[in-house]
């Protein structure tokens, strides 16, 4: 099959709820998007595991400046584990190391695992992750039988909701901040039940501060693609200020737009103390990223490519 030229290729700025499917990577679900759209620029937010599925949020255009500041977002999951065996990457992909039978254990013992691991606590990140050690990848040193010792980190679990139970097997639905791994806290679940567990199923619900009860497939894409309504699939991208709506806004007059979109400062009195601030002209339009300068001035952080 001919490969569509980049010539085809088109600018275009927003964003995407994509609904990853099962066994592809971030990187080759982002691609086949970005090809469906005929974006020429387009990155995606933090990747989910082949394995996983659900919201990724894809960066197409001006886009791209924001997606950064995504990966500090708090996530929501379903997760389904596997209680009484392990494996060496802590879900179906790995290899199972051990079987314990699965004894009884009351209602009452699960719910006081669950909330021991509720709030504020320390996971230690798996070998099979993306983090790199001298520039290599846990991951690929973890295939080569290699193990590094990694730096504990603190993450919180907002929230820990059983939803389903049977014998060996829990379903939960966890809210949690940004660096949690679900496959270390299954594991971490299934040690304190005293039978180690990994998960079979990992699906990502939210992704902060989306609203993420539409997402959309690559088949539902590719067949808005093909439809004669050529700007359906432009419909369908959110603005670029959807990324950053829980961040305080300031609006700016024609004169203090014109003094940021030239690098320059603008005295305001009501410059929130905050790290990242939206700036919207009078006409609504976004136009970056503001902060608080040392000396009590805004200045722009990062600025949009405006027509």
């Amino acid at each position: 099959m001919q490969k569509k030229s980049k010539k085809n290729f088109r600018d275009i700025n927003g964003i995407l709820l994509l609904n990853k499917p099962l066994g592809l990577s971030s990187n080759t679900a982002l691609q086949r998007a970005r090809h469906i759209f005929r974006a020429k620029k387009a990155g995606h937010t933090g990747s989910l595991d082949p394995q996983a599925t659900g919201v990724l949020p894809l960066c197409f255009g001006e886009a791209t400046k924001v997606s950064g500041y995504l990966l500090d977002s708090d996530k929501r999951y379903i997760t389904t584990i596997q209680l009484g065996k392990t494996s060496t990457t802590g879900d179906t992909e790995g290899e199972i190391l051990n079987n314990i039978p699965v004894g009884e254990f009351s209602d009452e013992t699960l719910q006081a695992v669950l909330k021991q691991f509720t709030g504020n606590i320390i996971q230690i990140p798996p070998m099979f992750s993306a983090l790199k050690h001298n520039g290599t990848p846990l991951y690929k040193l973890a295939r080569q039988g290699i193990e590094i010792k990694r730096k504990e980190r603190k993450v919180t679990i907002y929230e820990l909701t059983l939803l389903e139970r049977t014998k060996d097997t829990l379903v939960l639905d966890v809210r949690c901040s940004k660096g949690t791994y679900i496959r270390t806290l299954a594991q971490d679940i299934g040690d304190a039940l005293g039978f180690g567990a990994y998960i079979t199923r990992l699906e990502r619900t939210e992704v902060s501060p989306f609203d993420c009860s539409k997402i959309y497939t690559l088949e539902e894409l590719q067949k808005m693609a093909e439809q004669p309504d050529k700007n359906l699939l432009n419909s369908i991208l959110l603005p670029i200020d959807s990324a950053l709506s829980d961040r305080p806004e300031i609006i700016l007059n024609k004169e203090e737009t014109n003094r940021i979109c030239h690098g320059l400062k603008v005295a305001r009195r009501d410059i929130p103390d905050t790290p990242l601030i939206r700036l919207y002209q009078e006409s609504g339009e976004f136009i970056g990223i503001g902060r608080l300068s040392s000396d009590n001035m805004l200045a722009a952080k990062r600025l949009m490519r405006t027509n």
